[in-house]
């Protein structure tokens, strides 16, 4: 009786945590499946502009990943869309801390500072960017704006000579550099820079603009 009583209960046992186990593979395949349904209604609204449900359709399943990288990093970009710069900076914060190396969340606080016009932070950001990624592009496209914006000109310019020795044909590098030589009085400069831009791209806003008022 004894013995057969044991190879109940051991039964009973065995079979518990086969159920238990089953229930959390369940569970897990529930949240996994939850997940993706946030993250593809998210990428569709943010297809159709409509930020605020995009937000919304990943806060659903924040509070299991609260620290985690991928998700703070996708809220970060949308709250940047979506001009809620705070929100931006604490999620784009806290995808950096997920994972300290990872040069996408830096990027995107660097520009979310840019947007606010924190030209100290961003440019710090930047200066970590290419200090890891010399030649990141849009970072130094970025500081190169800031140090035009704050007026060290010397600076700005070696940054975006050091780029379009890599990329001649940079239209976005080409106005950079011709909005700043604009901005330190080399006209004839300037005027040369642009019409190379317009030559590149005939529709640059900026370069015709430019040529425009020099002509006057």
């Amino acid at each position: 009786m004894e013995i057969l009583l044991k190879r109940y209960f051991l039964i009973v046992a065995i079979l518990l945590i086969e159920t238990a186990t089953i229930s959390s593979s369940i569970a897990q395949e529930l949240t996994n499946e939850r997940v993706s349904q946030a993250y593809y209604k998210s990428y569709n609204y943010e297809k159709s502009g409509n930020y605020d449900d995009a937000i919304k359709s990943l806060q659903l399943v924040y509070h299991k990943y609260s620290n985690a990288y991928g998700i703070n990093n996708r809220l970060g970009y949308l709250y940047r869309l979506n001009q809620h710069y705070k929100n931006a900076e604490t999620h784009y914060m806290k995808a950096i801390t997920a994972l300290p190396d990872a040069l996408t969340p830096k990027a995107g606080l660097m520009y979310v500072y840019l947007l606010s016009k924190n030209y100290e932070k961003a440019s710090k950001i930047g200066y970590q960017i290419i200090s890891i990624d010399f030649y990141n592009y849009y970072a130094n496209l970025r500081l190169a704006y800031i140090l035009r914006q704050t007026e060290n000109f010397e600076m700005a310019e070696k940054i975006l000579i050091k780029m379009l020795i890599r990329y001649p044909s940079d239209n976005l590098y080409l106005t950079e550099l011709g909005l700043l030589t604009l901005k330190t009085g080399e006209t004839e400069r300037s005027k040369s820079i642009m019409q190379e831009v317009l030559i590149l791209d005939p529709e640059n806003v900026n370069a015709k603009s430019i040529l425009l008022s020099l002509q006057e």
